[in-house]
């Protein structure tokens, strides 16, 4: 959400009629005095009479005091000025709408007497991180990079399904936002803007924009990249208490230390959807075949734990769409023994760092796959939703 008010203010006008950049207004707080004016941009925390409490994105809470010659306006989440805002009225502010407030700063630099507050409604601010989730699901995709060429503005990636897997080119151009996850965060809002020479080979990778009629190739108009350790494997402790588990991994055949926070995904699959996966896994072709797209965004369409999420690039179901929509399961729900397959952050050599998704209940598929690498075909569901709060950074 900060993100968000931090993009709509970037250009935003100050009622004066000056413009001034986001990050000189941020934070900033001119000494007292004639003509001085102090901007801060944050969340109403409460509203008494005439004066609203201001949490402020960073430093002490703010006292604002409103009175009947202050400007409030209203603007829309992604809008760059006050071309387009509306009049509103002080008793139309509410806890939680976000603000840029600029007037006169108090003598104790904790005050602020408001010449003009610019809202953004809380309302209005879900109501875009919806859009953003649903655009993601609607055109995003999501695979492992295979290779990345700067110089023509491309990514080829893996995406994995049920009859094998599938390669995709992304085009991006000038226009095309890219960001890096941070190394060890499970926050899609924590990414931060990057280039295309970041990304590298075996990262994961998620894109939204238009695809071709074939589903074969994709133009971002947003694109997300990170690192990540990808692990199958046993429960071999569990300690709910400090929020840690052990986990015996098939490959190295060596236990690893995961951190589960609270923003980690954990999932448990219904026997019958494990059995179906185990099944078509039997089955699977050695050679590429059009295995639909890996929109990772949760909530999508169909009954919950079911097949029958269907790409949009047609052909087999989606595999992470059916994945999002599983009910979330807790570490109390996990057992010494269990199987799991684990995307984590990259950690250290020893370490493996915090767990983005954690799939439970996937004994069948481990069975059904001659590797333990061909059940990593559900890793791209891995990367933590989109909200809409860095939509135009």
């Amino acid at each position: 959400m900060k993100k968000v008010i931090a993009a709509a203010f970037a250009l935003a006008f100050v009622v004066t009629g000056s413009v001034t950049s986001l990050g000189q207004q941020q934070g900033s707080a001119e000494p007292a005095g004639a003509g001085s004016v102090a901007r801060r941009i944050g969340s109403i925390q409460a509203i008494a009479g005439g004066n609203i409490r201001l949490t402020p994105d960073s430093g002490s809470q703010i006292n604002v005091t409103v009175d009947p010659a202050t400007q409030i306006l209203r603007v829309a989440p992604g809008e760059k000025n006050l071309k387009n805002a509306t009049r509103l009225k002080f008793e139309d502010l509410q806890v939680g709408d976000r603000i840029l407030v600029a007037g006169k700063p108090g003598s104790d630099g904790l005050s602020i007497a408001a010449s003009s507050v610019v809202v953004m409604k809380h309302s209005d601010v879900e109501a875009r991180q919806q859009h953003e989730r649903e655009d993601w699901q609607k055109r995003g995709l999501g695979g492992l990079v295979h290779a990345v060429e700067p110089a023509i503005g491309t990514i080829t990636i893996s995406i994995s399904g049920f009859t094998g897997n599938k390669t995709v080119i992304v085009h991006s151009s000038k226009d095309t936002v890219i960001r890096r996850y941070a190394p060890d965060s499970v926050k899609f809002d924590d990414a931060k803007l990057s280039t295309l020479e970041e990304i590298k080979p075996g990262d994961q990778l998620r894109a939204r924009g238009n695809r071709s009629d074939d589903g074969s190739e994709l133009t971002a108009s947003e694109i997300v990249s990170g690192t990540f350790r990808n692990l199958v494997g046993t429960i071999h402790s569990v300690d709910a208490s400090t929020g840690t588990l052990s986990v015996q991994d098939l490959l190295t055949k060596r236990p690893l230390q995961l951190k589960v926070a609270a923003e980690s995904q954990l999932r448990k699959l219904p026997a019958p959807a494990a059995q179906q996966i185990a099944m078509r896994l039997k089955g699977r072709p050695g050679t590429e075949t059009n295995a639909g797209s890996a929109s990772s965004a949760p909530g999508a369409s169909g009954s919950e734990g079911g097949m029958e999420g269907r790409s949009p690039s047609r052909g087999a179901p989606d595999v992470q769409q059916m994945l999002g929509r599983l009910p979330a399961a807790s570490l109390a729900d996990l057992q010494k023994g269990d199987a799991v397959m684990i995307v984590s952050t990259e950690g250290t050599a020893l370490s493996g760092g915090t767990v983005i998704t954690l799939l439970s209940g996937v004994e069948p598929i481990l069975q059904a796959a001659p590797t333990a690498s061909q059940a990593t075909m559900l890793t791209p569901w891995s990367l933590s939703v989109p909200t809409g709060d860095a939509a135009n950074q």
